[in-house]
């Protein structure tokens, strides 16, 4: 990701700005809709992305591929008390804005306005390669943030979908989760097994294919 000439590095920080932004930005309305008045309290209720950066989660993010924004704080118990699916619904807002952010790209390109581009060598992004570069990071987002671990937002989903018999296994092993990501990403290519390829990037490019070419 280092080598990112200066017009990816551009169309990479524009797309992170907007994709983690919205999809913080979704966490809190939908918590908001259920009652809880944690996100707009802590002034997480906006697309200010000052609000919702966090610089050196943006940073990894653009230099490994990897990263983070702050997290939304929510009051669980205030939004099961409104809904009993409402955790889970704050949880997929966020990913599911980044699908949807992918989906009206891909239509752009689909529509043919401006030609389709996987490689660009200027200073500034042409329209076609940005709106390539937009839908790859926010379907990378939705589906990175979709994986049954803590303290990712699929983990939330799992938990709703789980019987009740088997939430005690998954709140055991909520404390390891951050760890079995990291393995994932940077410990399983060292090994040679990348698990995190065959379940992150080779559903990502079936995707993005498909959105953009049918």
């Amino acid at each position: 990701m280092t080598n990112l000439n200066p017009a990816q590095l551009i169309a990479r920080i524009i797309t992170l700005i907007v994709a983690l932004t919205v999809h913080e930005f979704s966490h809190a309305f939908v918590a908001t809709r259920f009652g809880d008045s944690t996100p707009a309290n802590a002034g997480r209720l906006t697309l200010n992305p000052l609000k919702h950066l966090d610089p050196f989660g943006s940073l990894m993010l653009v230099l490994a591929g990897f990263g983070w924004a702050k997290p939304v704080p929510i009051n669980p118990y205030v939004i099961r008390q409104n809904h009993r699916a409402g955790v889970m619904l704050t949880s997929v807002a966020g990913p599911l804005s980044n699908l949807i952010m992918a989906v009206l790209a891909a239509l752009i390109l689909r529509l043919g306005l401006f030609p389709v581009t996987y490689q660009v060598n200027a200073i500034l992004p042409t329209p076609g390669y940005f709106l390539v570069e937009f839908i790859y990071v926010n379907v990378a987002l939705f589906l990175f943030n979709m994986l049954p671990l803590a303290p990712l937002d699929g983990e939330k989903v799992l938990e709703f979908f789980l019987p009740n018999s088997w939430r005690g296994s998954l709140q055991a092993i909520r404390q390891y989760g951050p760890f079995i990501l990291l393995a994932l990403v940077f410990v399983g290519p060292l090994v040679g097994f990348d698990l995190f390829g065959v379940i992150i990037r080779r559903p990502l490019m079936a995707i993005v294919n498909f959105l953009i070419r049918g």
